[in-house]
Parts: structure tokens; sequence; C-alpha cells
């Protein structure tokens, strides 16, 4: 959600900033022709309720001079009437803007890369380096079936295509890599979180996931509920409608949830394996801080999430995100790719994004300032810290062996009491 009178009153720099990440530009001419004529309204709106006002104080004096009131009566009613209709007609108008301005996504700051898609994204750095094998690397899709440990055909047959059934040491692997992960956040000062799976429609309007994305959501039938599609969104809106101290930002908190996803617009990509599925675990990361503080915490955030690689000791590169590349509710984001050698190249694990104000705007999420006592809208950022699923992809990739086995990276084998994974 956006601060409509900035956005009316900068709507060329708007436009120019939207160009590739508002697929129909014509909403901000209804959002600036709504926003006037809801104005237009306002105004007549208060001048009728101070005749009215003005006209009651008369009635009143006349009355108790005892004085005939009966053409005053008249005239309040008309001016009743009016305002019954103008107020109609501001609720009305009201409801359309809302509606169209919730589906504008988050202006980006002005060191995004301006561009269209991924081809404008900015390489910022790299970490480790590519293992070199002298065998030809294998996918993880075919590792896990070669070790029995994915199982597309049954997790297709319990639910249908995009859901797989680990079994024995790759359950005990994505396990591990939950249980480790949320340690090493706990570690770092982040309050861990058990969350519901199921989410409210009001939640999922607050981070940006409704009305734009329904599409993509599994809704419970005849509920006003969804299955979870990323953890970011419940622990966001822990706080949505209240008005948090000063002293309590930055808040960090993070949490283990499954998210499911109709992957709707997704057609055809990574259909084999567990890279894009329905069902998939992540472990995820969530900010609140003051937006003078939203900078550094990013930064801060992305750190954070590139140390789980580093301790995995998978090879990755850090990328920032073209205007036209951003996920909706961001206002900078930067991307994690991971190393996945059977597959020749990079492939995302997380995105860290600054969403400044705008979820906090649609959750109404706002923090008293002790100088002034002024509220102000929170900055809210979110990454994965990380997508479970695709650091087991990693992991099998990264490490597998010419006899077929997979290594356990060292910092997971307490976890498991496992120093690699076999057929047995």
């Amino acid at each position: 959600m956006h601060d409509l009178k900035f956005l009316t009153e900068n709507i060329e720099l708007v436009r120019e900033k939207l160009k590739y990440r508002l697929k129909n530009p014509e909403y901000l001419d209804k959002i600036v022709e709504l926003y006037q004529k809801k104005r237009e309204l306002q105004k007549e709106g208060d001048d009728l309720r101070n005749k009215k006002k003005n006209l009651s104080k008369e009635i009143g004096i006349k009355k108790s001079k005892k004085e005939d009131v009966s053409d005053l009566m008249k005239e309040a009613e008309t001016i009743q009437s009016k305002l019954d209709e103008v107020e109609k007609n501001e609720k009305d108008v009201e409801e359309k803007l809302t509606s169209f301005a919730l589906l504008i996504p988050n202006i980006p700051l002005d060191d995004v890369p301006d561009g269209a898609d991924e081809t404008y994204n900015v390489e910022v750095r790299r970490w480790g380096e590519p293992r070199k094998f002298n065998f030809k690397p294998l996918t993880h899709y075919e590792i896990g079936e070669k070790l029995n440990i994915l199982d597309f055909e049954r997790g297709a047959k319990i639910a249908g295509s995009g859901f797989t059934l680990y079994n024995g040491k790759a359950a005990l692997l994505e396990r591990a890599l939950i249980n480790f992960m949320l340690d090493l956040h706990r570690e770092n000062g982040y309050e861990e979180k058990w969350l519901p799976f199921l989410i409210n429609g009001e939640s999922l309007l607050g981070t940006g996931h409704l009305p734009k994305f329904e599409e993509d959501l599994y809704r419970i039938n005849g509920e006003n509920l969804y299955l979870n599609p990323t953890a970011e969104a419940p622990l966001t809106n822990i706080y949505r409608g209240e008005i948090l101290k000063e002293s309590d930002l930055p808040i960090w908190i993070t949490a283990f949830a499954p998210s499911f996803r109709k992957e709707a617009g997704s057609y055809g990509k990574d259909t084999k394996g567990i890279i894009r599925q329905h069902q998939f675990s992540k472990v995820e990361l969530v900010k609140l801080c003051k937006p003078e503080d939203s900078e550094k915490e990013h930064q801060s955030m992305l750190g954070e999430a590139e140390k789980v690689l580093q301790l995995l000791e998978l090879p990755y590169r850090v990328v920032v995100l073209a205007r036209g590349d951003m996920g909706f509710s961001a206002g900078k984001c930067y991307d994690i790719e991971v190393w996945l050698p059977g597959h020749g190249g990079y492939k995302e694990i997380s995105s860290v994004s600054n969403c400044l104000d705008f979820q906090a705007r649609r959750a109404n999420i706002k923090f008293r300032r002790e100088d002034t006592g002024k509220t102000d809208y929170v900055h809210t950022l979110n990454g994965s810290g990380l997508a479970v699923g695709r650091t087991v992809v990693a992991i099998l990739e990264n490490y597998q062996q010419e006899d077929g086995s997979v290594v356990i990276p060292s910092i997971l084998q307490k976890y498991m009491n496992l120093t690699k994974i076999d057929r047995s």
C-alpha cells in the first residue's frame, strides 16, 4: 500500500519507477482520478456538515424563543439527505480507490538496477569455488532416485505432481537442516516462533499476497483461511494493527514453516526434482525496524542468510535484482544463488527483501517515537534463511561422490549422527 498523497502528487516519478513492475499502468490513472474525486466529496461533505451544524444552532436558538422552525427543519432534512448521498458516494469511491491501490507494487529504491527482467540483475559478489569433479556430476533427482531417498512416483501418488516423498536419510537431512538453521539464527539474535500453518485473508492482504496472488494460494473451501504460502506472512502479521514502542525496535524473529503454493505462473519451470514444489520447507527471517535503520538491517539480514551457506561450505553468489525482477512487496531485493554442479549453474536459494513501509501501511504496523510522541510506520524486511529443500538439492549435488554416496557437510554431522548418505 502506498501513501496516496505522495503517489498522486508524484505520479510521473512513480510511473517511471514502476514501468517494469506494473502490467496495468492505467491503474495509476484511475488512482489519480479517484483520489481527486474522493477529495472533492470530502470537501462537499465537510461543507454540508458545517451547514448542518450551523443550522442546528439556529434551530436551537429559535426554539428557545418559541419561534417557528418548520422551514429550517425542512432545510435540515434536505441537507441531511444530500450528506447521506455524498457519504455513500465517498464510501464507494474509497472502496474503488483501495481496490486499485492494493494492486500497485512497491516503488523501488533509487539504487535498484533499472531493467525489465533477470538479465538486468547485477552480481554483487561470489563466495567459494565450485568443486571440480573427476566424473560427470549428477542432478539431485538422479542422486535421490539412485540412493532411494527421494520418491517422486509415490509422492505424486499421495498428493499429485509437485509433491515428493522423502525416505530415510533424506528426511533426516531435511530435519537436520531446519534445526541447524534455527539454532544458528537464534544464536545471531533472532527470537524463534512456532506459527499457525493456516493464515487468514487479512494477514495475506497485509504482506501483499492478496489480492494480487490469489491464484497462487491454496484456500480452505468456505473459510477465510489459506495454507501458509511463506512464513514471512504470519511472522510480519504478528504485529498487525499495533503501535510498538520505539524501544521495542528492531524486532528480529525467525520460524520454520511448511509453505504451500500452486506455482500458477511457473508452468514448465524446474519440473524435475524438488527445486519447485507445491509444498516446501523454509526457515524464514523477518525484521521490523525504524525507517532510518532499514538499509543497515537489510545488509545484516543478507549476511545472516549467507552465513548458512558458508558454514555448509556451499559456493554461492549474491545478485541485486532489477526493478522488473523484484517481488511485489520489495523496495529492494538481493537473491542468494547457490552453485548446483548437476545443473551447471547458480540457482536462487534465498531472497532477502527490504519492503520499506509498504507492508506496514497495509498491515497498519506503527511505532511511537520517544522524543516527539509521533507515530511512524515501521519498515519490514524478510528473507529465507534458507529454503530447506533447495539446500538439500545443493548438498546432494555438491557433496556427491563417484561411488554414488553423498558426504554430509561437517557442520551437519552432529545433527544427523552420520558422515555420509549411501544406499543401504
